[in-house]
């Protein structure tokens, strides 16, 4: 399990984004995953809320990653549903994700983004996704 988490870390840390936000990988288990994001000014909209994109952001990451424990570290997003439930004002973002059922090229996963404030955690969305193993070769690296 340590090289999975090793291995789920040194993923987080590659992406430039995750890294910009500060997210945290928290908890890594056979088929789920808890991604923490601690809220502050700069992720907030207008109204003082933490913006829908960031709140989606995590959600995504949160599922992909999720697929990746059971389909293998090359994976992408095929799509995704998010119902935002209530806004997040402060304290501290938990994505828990999980894998629903998995095939041998793609994963259905679902995550619950949770703000957690002095002790008390409130959900504020729920997501569901496609997870889709990447064919060998596919990827940035490969000259056409």
């Amino acid at each position: 399990m340590t090289d999975l988490v090793d291995r789920a870390r040194g993923a987080l840390h590659a992406q430039p984004f995750s890294v910009l936000l500060g997210t945290e990988l928290t908890h890594v288990g056979a088929d789920e995953l808890t991604l923490r994001l601690p809220v502050r000014d700069e992720l907030k909209q207008q109204h003082g809320f933490v913006h829908g994109g960031v709140i989606s952001y995590l959600a995504d990451n949160a599922l992909t990653f999720a697929g990746a424990l059971a389909l293998g570290p090359r994976v992408v997003m095929g799509e995704y549903k998010i119902n935002y439930l209530r806004p997040a004002l402060k304290g501290t973002l938990m994505a828990r994700a999980r894998v629903v059922h998995a095939g041998r090229h793609q994963a259905t996963c679902q995550c619950s983004v949770y703000v957690m404030e002095n002790g008390d955690e409130k959900l504020v969305a729920l997501a569901q996704g496609t997870v889709n193993r990447l064919p060998e070769g596919n990827g940035p690296e490969e000259k056409s």
